[in-house]
């Protein structure tokens, strides 16, 4: 009953379609006819939901028929397709409305097309239905294998890990429609890789089936296939390929790669030497193979350290050995891994042990000392040649060499070959308690074989010094001073050392007539000093020496005899002695500060008279070469006027120059200089005339020959005339040739000796050229 009443309903809906759509997406046209037409009865399409299989091979592939209601069949409607893909990949028979596919379809690139279809009457040019969208679905098959996109897998998985340990997760994609029968419905499986792994099906976990030992192999190649339509015949299938590594885990002990060692050692090797080396193995890598080795049987002579590079055990001496004593040991070393888990310890239950034998090697030792350090003593003032004590050493090597001995750097003993020291000065305690001597032991086969120890000798006392006053007294007692005034408190010392305490008695000498002073012994090793009687007279006793006997308690007793000065001092009114003192510091300060001054008086006198000497020195040089600072080298005088040649009369008269040469008379030496310039002025208005040259020369001569602060050197002076083309001509030496032929320096050899290497000069050139 009820699904009669739904049939009405559900046949409704085909025919209500179009017109939802329509309203959906807003696109519906009302066809509108002129005013005055009736309105027509809107109809709906007839069509079929459109369905194309992708990857057809036809090249056009009918998909379905458009028709509306309308359409009697007598081909007056059009039928048009429109949008993405129409025309090119869709077309439509406007006849018939039929679809076609003209190109092969892909789902995975597109798989759905929305067209629009509108039908058109051929007589009126009007449409007759709206336009309709409707959907042309690409349907899938499978032509798309699986594909891991992860690739390249590779896992990590440590060894020796239990079975159905996860190793990894492969997944592979299809691209076909999961919603498409079992297009995109995977299952893997296990291509390699048994019987270690297994793969899940349908999750594609990998799982560790039998256990692996990384040493035996570290990788293992898997391959994993995924096929779509769960494996159904026709289904297609991709491949991959797992890396699984093996992590190394601590499931190997170290173990000696041999089972006995052989070292040796000298005796003279000192500790901390290594011996040698031993080496374990181990199949671990990384930290599980680190190793720790030790003595088995706790050496006390030999130990082991582990090189963490290179995982050795380095052998090393604790203690020095001696081949006379024990030339070999034998030793047991073991070796572990510092760091094992819990759950591996069933793997490292017994450590793997080696023996290592030990040979010592004999070398040539120096002597030996009985004892590290000697000390003896001696009582001072001994003669010379007294014993010491004896020193001892012996050879540990088998032969057994005689010893020597021998003190270096010392003056007050000496040593026998026997090892006894005998005292060659004699010794005083107060000049030095205790000697420190170094006794050296050589071995008389080898001489390079020598050792040393120290001795100490102490020098004992005996009681040889008297004592004496602590310091120096300066005592003073004033003319009305009382009877029974103390006026010093005396103490005493004494060099020699004493077993108990120092004790010393004072008492007023024997020979001490002087009643005036009185000694009271405190009995603490001190005494004071009291007046006898009363006053004192500073004109007639002003100094007062008292002599003090000091006893000490050694055994025996020794005394000294001390002589105490007690100055008179006149008080005044004050009532001690501290005037006095005070009187004679400033004396002796005074007379302190004359000295000083009288020294300071004489040193300034001495820098005085060296100040003084240098500068009579200085005056002398100066007043000896008074012209010293002159230049007496060649002046050499150019001039840059241009004469105007022979033609020139006007600017020089030359037979006025000829012929008023000037005759200089002789003049005194009072200004040289001055002099020297005018000369030079009037030789040049002279002319070249010889004459006047040899006239100058002669003054000067007789010049330098009365002045007896003249240097003792020679003097040449060149003088040029500038100007070849005037009538003057020219006296420049350099263009003289000519008229040197007609020159005579003869005279220059009357001259006397100062102008001989001048006129040896002249002379000889006139010579070489004649």
């Amino acid at each position: 009953m009820n699904c009669w009443l739904l049939l009405p309903f559900m046949l409704g809906i085909p025919l209500l379609w179009p017109c939802i759509v329509a309203a959906e997406n807003s696109k519906t046209e009302e066809v509108r006819h002129p005013t005055g037409s009736h309105l027509r009865i809107r109809r709906g399409w007839m069509w079929n939901q459109f369905f194309v299989p992708e990857e057809m091979n036809k090249t056009r592939h009918h998909i379905g028929q458009l028709r509306s209601d309308l359409d009697k069949g007598n081909n007056s409607f059009q039928y048009k397709l429109l949008g993405v893909g129409a025309g090119s990949i869709f077309v439509i028979d406007e006849r018939t409305g039929d679809i076609y596919a003209e190109q092969k379809l892909d789902r995975e690139e597109r798989s759905l097309y929305t067209l629009r279809a509108q039908v058109i009457d051929t007589n009126t040019g009007r449409a007759v239905e709206p336009e309709s969208e409707f959907v042309i679905r690409v349907s899938d098959i499978n032509d798309n294998e699986p594909k891991f996109l992860d690739e390249p897998y590779e896992a990590i998985v440590p060894e020796m890990s239990p079975e159905g340990t996860l190793v990894i997760q492969v997944t592979a994609s299809d691209a076909d429609d999961p919603s498409s029968g079992n297009n995109a419905r995977l299952v893997y499986s296990l291509l390699q890789g048994q019987p270690y792994f297994s793969i899940e099906p349908t999750t594609g976990k990998i799982r560790i089936s039998s256990k692996m030992d990384r040493e035996l192999q570290d990788e293992y190649w898997v391959i994993i296939q995924a096929k779509d339509m769960i494996g159904l015949p026709g289904a297609l299938s991709g491949t991959t390929s797992v890396l699984v590594k093996l992590s190394d885990v601590n499931d190997n002990k170290p173990i000696f790669k041999d089972s006995l060692y052989r070292l040796t050692v000298s005796e003279s090797a000192p500790v901390g030497t290594s011996i040698g080396k031993i080496m374990a193995y181990d199949n671990d890598i990384g930290e599980n193979a680190e190793m720790d080795y030790s003595i088995e049987d706790d050496s006390r002579t030999f130990d082991v350290i582990t090189n963490n590079e290179t995982q050795e055990g380095i052998i090393i001496l604790k203690k020095n050995v001696n081949f006379e004593d024990q030339n070999h040991y034998r030793i047991r070393a073991k070796v572990k891994n510092p760091q094992v888990d819990e759950q591996l310890r069933e793997y490292h239950t017994e450590a793997s042990t080696t023996v290592i034998k030990i040979q010592v090697e004999d070398v040539d030792e120096p002597p030996v000392f009985l004892l590290p350090y000697y000390i003896f003593e001696i009582f001072e003032e001994c003669p010379h040649g007294s014993s010491v004590g004896t020193v001892s050493a012996t050879d540990p090597d088998q032969r057994k060499s005689p010893i020597g001995y021998s003190i270096a750097r010392s003056e007050v003993f000496s040593v026998d070959d026997n090892g006894t020291i005998f005292t060659t000065n004699r010794l005083d305690r107060e000049t030095s308690a205790w000697y420190n001597l170094s006794v050296t032991a050589t071995e008389k086969y080898n001489i390079a074989q020598i050792s040393s120890v120290p001795v100490y000798v102490q020098v004992l006392n005996i009681n040889d010094h008297a004592p004496e006053f602590s310091e120096y007294y300066e005592t003073y007692v004033c003319e009305n001073a009382v009877s029974g005034q103390v006026i010093q408190t005396i103490s005493a010392v004494d060099r020699d050392e004493s077993i108990e305490h120092h004790h010393f008695y004072f008492n007023l000498s024997v020979e001490e007539n002087n009643s005036s002073f009185t000694v009271i012994d405190n009995q603490d090793n001190t005494a004071v000093i009291l007046t006898n009687r009363t006053g004192f007279s500073l004109q007639e006793e002003p100094v007062f020496y008292v002599s003090i006997l000091i006893a000490d308690n050694g055994i025996p007793s020794l005394t000294s005899t001390n002589t105490l000065t007690i100055h008179v001092c006149d008080c005044g009114d004050a009532d001690g002695t501290h005037t006095c003192s005070h009187k004679d510091f400033m004396l002796s300060m005074g007379f302190r500060a004359e000295v000083i001054t009288a020294i300071l008086i004489c040193i300034m006198i001495i820098f005085g008279f060296i100040f003084l000497n240098l500068g009579l020195k200085q005056r002398r040089k100066q007043t000896l070469f008074p012209e010293k600072s002159e230049d007496f080298r060649e002046n050499i005088f150019r001039y840059d006027d241009e004469g105007g040649g022979e033609a020139d009369t006007e600017a020089f008269d030359i037979a006025q120059l000829r012929g008023s040469a000037v005759m200089r008379g002789r003049k005194p030496r009072r200004a040289a200089r001055a002099e020297m310039r005018s000369l030079y002025r009037q030789s040049l208005q002279a002319g070249p005339d010889s004459a006047v040259f040899r006239q100058f020369i002669l003054e000067k001569l007789e010049e330098a020959d009365t002045d007896p602060c003249a240097p003792p050197f020679d003097s040449l002076q060149t003088y040029a005339f500038e100007g070849t083309g005037s009538l003057a001509g020219s006296l420049s030496s350099l263009d003289s040739t000519v008229s040197d032929h007609d020159e005579n320096y003869d005279y220059l050899n009357q001259l006397g000796p100062r102008f001989k290497r001048l006129a040896c000069m002249f002379g000889s050139a006139v010579q070489s050229k004649n």
